[in-house]
């Protein structure tokens, strides 16, 4: 694991940002600082060789004082755009630009959030084209991006926003409640399809849609009394389905990677967990990552197996996960190159063999077969007592 970081100021909230080439870096909240610095945006290089983030940041962003602290970010899918939250200042627009390692962040207006509180919850839906906010008075919103026009705008859809999720196809929003309610939207317009289903004692608190395109499920985390499971629904009727004890402890964070293989829970007390969606077992496990404090970021990095964690007494944190090693794609142009050189030589020794492996017996007066090397353009020919086999 590594981490990085040349501000002192705590570390409120983080993110991922997916560059061309696969090349992924590390934006980095800061809030204000013991010495009433103002808040920070700092974004950081990612070397997959070492697991580690740079030790000093590339580009750096500073908040004017009257903004406040950093509450939640989000970063677009194409990794251009990035909006974030503060207590005090509303909702702010960045583009990042530049190529590489070579980037600044540059602040745009943003209308319709610039006056609407401090949001718990930002994030873009899978395909980019829409961006839902929860804010701690339970205000909850869709805007279509980027023209951010409203498709929801209700004033009193939560007590106050605690988790959502877009489903895969960006078709719905999942939205939890500090009340222990879950509630379930159509984007395009913005209507709410279902209330998940939950007994008197229980609370629905994180939710994560299945990501891999083939099992259409909502996956949550519900507390019950002391005990912590993560249920599942099934989006087709909404019915749940069943529940495992991953972490076995409350979670404070949820997340799910990109392609939908792995599940990550995070603890109040900084234990880490990663489940093989699959097989809903534990396949990773961080004791302590953040000892005795909690989780605020816990995100997959987008083409390694890889998760970048922060809390406010540690810092920023990225992890390798003991996992199964995906397949690279040069590893896989090896095999199918493989399977062909493979198949050539298979072919060729069953040519040479044809006749005694088929057994088929032959003529007195049968004409002699080409040798294999007369195909492959060499004049010369020797006489073959063996003739080919008639099929």
């Amino acid at each position: 694991m590594g981490s990085g970081g040349s501000n002192p100021g705590p570390v409120s909230c983080g993110s991922w940002i997916r560059r061309p080439e696969n090349v992924n870096l590390a934006l980095i909240g800061r809030s204000r600082r013991p010495d009433s610095s103002p808040s920070s945006f700092e974004i950081f290089s990612f070397d997959p060789k070492t697991t580690s983030l740079s030790s000093s940041p590339l580009t750096e962003f500073a908040f004017e004082e009257c903004d406040g602290d950093l509450v939640s970010v989000a970063v677009h899918p194409t990794g251009d755009e990035i909006v974030c939250s503060t207590t005090q200042g509303g909702c702010k627009l960045f583009e990042l630009c530049g190529q590489e390692l070579n980037v600044k962040l540059l602040i745009k207006e943003l209308p319709p959030l610039k006056d609407v509180g401090p949001q718990t919850c930002l994030t873009f839906s899978v395909d980019g084209s829409k961006l839902a906010t929860g804010g701690v008075n339970g205000h909850l919103r869709i805007l279509e991006w980027p023209s951010l026009r409203p498709i929801l705008d209700e004033p009193s859809a939560h007590k106050s926003v605690k988790d959502m999720d877009f489903s895969l196809d960006s078709e719905f929003l999942a939205s939890t409640s500090n009340d222990g309610s879950a509630r379930v939207w159509k984007t395009d317009d913005g209507v709410p399809i279902t209330t998940l289903t939950r007994s008197a004692d229980e609370k629905i608190e994180l939710c994560r849609f299945s990501k891999d395109g083939t099992k259409p499920f909502l996956f949550c985390t519900v507390q019950k009394g002391e005990k912590a499971v993560t249920a599942v629904w099934d989006i087709s009727n909404w019915k749940r389905i069943g529940y495992k004890r991953l972490l076995r402890k409350p979670a404070c964070i949820m997340s799910i990677s990109r392609d939908g293989k792995y599940l990550a829970l995070g603890s109040k007390d900084g234990d880490v967990c990663v489940a093989e969606v699959k097989k809903m077992e534990v396949s990773h496990m961080s004791k302590r990552l953040h000892l005795g404090t909690s989780i605020k970021t816990l995100e997959f990095c987008p083409s390694e197996r890889v998760v970048l964690t922060s809390s406010v007494e540690w810092g920023a944190v990225v992890t390798k996960l003991n996992v199964p090693a995906d397949w690279k794609e040069w590893q896989i142009y090896v095999l199918l190159v493989s399977l062909f050189l493979a198949s050539v030589v298979v072919f060729y020794i069953l040519y040479e063999n044809s006749d005694s492996f088929w057994q088929f017996p032959l003529g007195r007066d049968q004409p002699a077969r080409p040798r294999f090397d007369s195909f492959v353009g060499d004049s010369q020919s020797v006489d073959d007592p063996f003739g080919p086999v008639d099929m």
